[in-house]
């Protein structure tokens, strides 16, 4: 197997300005790294990046889950920030998520899961 450094996912959008603003008030600050005029990237661990780009043509079909160690309190965040999520849903003995769609159509989903001891 080659080895992976580093993991870049992106998302594709229609209106990059509103959709850059949405992702900051979805993720509660200002992407990390501005690479373009329509092109920015948030950091979530050492080797994890996400970033969105403005492309017309191909907005709306991207899918990016995001692990997290307590999903309530991660939608109770961003509720407070005026953006919603889809209902949580058991996924098998995985763990717990919930999908938030992006004004493009995108999802991204926040998944909690579940540990050995839980």
């Amino acid at each position: 197997m080659t080895d992976i450094d580093i993991l870049f996912a992106g998302i594709r959008v229609r209106d990059f300005e509103a959709a850059r603003a949405w992702y900051s008030k979805l993720f509660g600050r200002p992407a990390d790294v501005v690479v373009t005029n329509d092109e920015v990237m948030w950091r979530f661990a050492d080797a994890a990046w996400l970033y969105v780009i403005g492309d017309e043509q191909r907005a709306g079909a991207c899918l990016v889950t995001l692990c997290v160690s307590d999903l309530d309190r991660a939608l109770t965040d961003i509720s407070a920030r005026g953006i919603t999520s889809g209902p949580v849903e058991v996924i098998g003995d995985a763990g717990r998520k919930a999908v938030i769609t992006d004004p493009d159509g995108n999802s991204v989903s926040f998944v909690e899961l579940r540990t050995s001891s839980s």
